[in-house]
Formats: structure tokens, sequence, C-alpha cells
């Protein structure tokens, strides 16, 4: 999967000596076997040596599934709740954390195929649902339905945009105001093209008019 989704890497030893999101998810699968068997320290400990080595942080209490590709990956933050799907794609400064000291379900469960761009925040007992996107520097306190994009702050769900079709680069903006006022601005634009078509053909119909009379 890390072939699949980061053109950069070129081959396996390049991933396996140099990529701190594989290393971060191979702390993690030793952690949690450990977890689930209920040993006390170790987890956490493994947990805390695969922060310091990586700079990624995934409790080892926290569900990840298959083919899941941190990219980058630092200052990533995983709580203790957290599910997340298989084949999901986070990049640098991802949180899936709570909003408080509730006990509990308290982090994000985010569904198949989600892409949660960099610096986004999902916070909370929420769903992220699947082939969902989260776009860079969100803050998302509410559910994103399958195939939606989240964007902004607080993040906002964006349902009639094809997240499969549309990039997450900053060059392609996916704000809803900018959305609206971009399209009020196309409008205004049709509109006075229509009006300026209407002044020639009353122009010309006036002086049509003033010959025939004439």
């Amino acid at each position: 999967m890390i072939f699949e989704r980061d053109p950069a890497a070129r081959n396996w030893l390049e991933v396996i000596c140099c990529y701190p999101g594989f290393h971060a998810i191979v702390c993690y699968r030793f952690a949690h076997w450990l977890h689930r068997w209920h040993v006390p320290f170790f987890p956490r400990f493994v947990s805390h040596l695969g922060r310091f080595l990586t700079g990624i942080e995934i409790h080892p209490g926290a569900v990840l599934g298959k083919g899941i590709v941190i990219d980058h990956g630092m200052g990533i933050v995983i709580g203790e709740t957290a599910i997340v799907g298989d084949y999901t794609l986070m990049y640098q400064g991802v949180t899936l954390g709570g909003t408080g000291k509730e006990s509990g379900k308290r982090h994000p469960t985010v569904g198949h195929h989600v892409v949660i761009g960099a610096g986004a925040k999902v916070l909370g007992n929420i769903h992220i649902d699947n082939y969902a996107r989260v776009g860079a520097g969100s803050i998302v306190l509410r559910d994103v339905p399958a195939h939606c994009t989240a964007v902004g702050v607080p993040g906002r769900n964006l349902c009639r945009v094809n997240p499969e079709n549309f990039s997450l680069e900053p060059g392609h903006s996916l704000d809803p105001e900018a959305i609206t006022i971009r399209t009020l601005v196309d409008r205004i634009e049709q509109l006075e093209q229509q009006l300026q078509t209407l002044k020639q053909t009353l122009a010309f119909s006036g002086s049509h008019t003033h010959a025939t009379l004439s």
C-alpha cells in the first residue's frame, strides 16, 4: 500500500529503513498484541518508544485495520478508543482525539478507504464513513457520510463533490463559502453579458425604428 499511495517510495529497503509511518505501524501491532493479552506497562512503553522514534503516537488500545498508510506522519495522534478502517491514508499532524475526560468510546471511528489531510483534527465519538475525505487543517466535530468531503473550521460536509476525483492539494479549494462566491460571480458575469446583449438589441431596434419613420 505504501508503494501504491506514495510515488516517492522506490524500493523495499527504503521503505523498511526510512519510513516512520511504517515503523509506527510495526510498533503499534506489537503493542496492541500485548494490550489484547492484558500485559501491564509494556504496551504503553512500546508505544512510547515508537513515539520517541517516529513522532507518531498510537495508543495500544486503538484498533487499526489492514493496509493503513501514514505518509510522513510527524505529529499524528491516535487515541485509545479510536477505530481506523482498512486502507486509510493519513498525512502528518492528524489527530484522532477526544473532546474531554469522558469515559468509554470517546474517539472517532474511521471507515475504509478514508483520506485524512495534513493537520486535520477529528474529535469525539463520531463516524467518518467509507470513502470519505477530510481536508487539510479541518476540525471535524460531527459525522461525515460516505463519499463526502469535510472541510473548514468547524468541518462542513460537501456531499455534492466526488471525493474520488477531487484533490486535497492546496491549489484545490473545497471551502463552501469560496464555492458559493465563485458561483455568484459566474452568475453575475452571465447576467452582465445578457444585459449587454439586451442593450445592443434595444439600440439596434431603436435605430431601425427611427430610420423607418424617417
